[in-house]
């Protein structure tokens, strides 16, 4: 339970200020190229803008929606970057796994070279946006933004009551997104999957933002959240690996196994698909969203 004294304002802006710090502390790391920069800075990206979405009623109208459109630019930037290495990681691992008739290794090293062209090739996007002035505006953005909060009235409200309402709040969109995809034709499902995993993904964060304050409770939305958000991550994965295969041309020797590795995903996808109700009921029950 929260301190009495303790408002959902504040919660807000420890973790806007929490994630500013990982967002700053990160782009000497990015511009070395260390391993997984761009992945923790990207991450740092989407909880900093879930947190303004999510929060943004307690902010003045508008305050915020340049620095949410300059989250989302950087974040885009750092995901052409991110995207394709996870990617060629996935289906390398998977390569590694084919009858030793494929090749495995060769298959693997191939699929391996590729993900570090597409890397390279988007890398210098990434440090020409760590340079640029739209970055610099990010930075004295969230400086601004801490050090003169614009906060609404209602951000004076105690924390405990109000991170509830915005956690049930944000497990009942959820719920409506995770409907809308089970109940989904084949033409619209995979997409209509993405627009659930994003939304498992704010609810998420919503919980992590609470559980500062709120303590085990919001710990346990959080977790149950991650749960949905990873069955759904796997099937998205699995859906633009198989995509990525097929517009791929398979090298000499390659298409056997890249047409083993494409019906591959196409099962991930729907075992994925398969497991998503099960999960779901892990997080769809309504006192999950009581923290007091």
């Amino acid at each position: 339970m929260a301190r009495p004294e303790t408002t959902v304002g504040e919660v807000l802006l420890d973790r806007v200020e929490a994630q500013a710090v990982v967002l700053a502390g990160l782009d000497d790391a990015v511009r070395a190229d260390e391993p997984d920069a761009v992945h923790r800075m990207r991450v740092a990206c989407r909880r900093l803008r879930s947190a303004l979405r999510t929060f943004r009623r307690l902010l003045d109208p508008g305050a915020t929606d340049t620095l949410v459109a300059d989250l989302r630019w950087l974040g885009a930037t750092l995901g052409r970057a991110r995207d394709s290495e996870v990617l060629a990681e996935r289906l390398a691992a998977r390569a590694r796994e084919l009858p030793e008739a494929c090749g495995p290794e060769r298959v693997a090293g191939s699929l391996r070279e590729w993900g570090e062209a597409e890397y390279r090739r988007a890398r210098p996007e990434v440090v020409a946006a760590l340079d640029s002035p739209r970055r610099r505006a990010l930075t004295e953005a969230l400086t601004t933004l801490l050090a003169d909060p614009p906060l609404r009235p209602r951000a004076a409200r105690a924390a405990g009551p109000e991170l509830s309402r915005i956690a049930a709040r944000e497990q009942r969109r959820t719920a409506a997104r995770v409907h809308t995809a089970l109940a989904a034709g084949p033409a619209e499902r995979d997409g209509a999957l993405h627009e659930a995993r994003k939304a498992a993904k704010r609810a998420r964060y919503a919980g992590e933002t609470a559980a500062p304050a709120v303590g085990a409770a919001a710990e346990r939305y959080a977790e149950r959240m991650k749960a949905v958000q990873e069955v759904l991550g796997e099937h998205q994965d699995a859906v633009v690996a198989a995509a990525a295969l097929a517009a791929r041309p398979a090298a000499a020797g390659e298409p056997f196994a890249c047409g083993v590795l494409y019906a591959g995903q196409l099962a991930a996808a729907e075992a994925a698909r398969a497991r998503l109700p099960q999960v779901w009921a892990g997080a769809a029950g309504r006192k999950l969203a009581r923290f007091g």
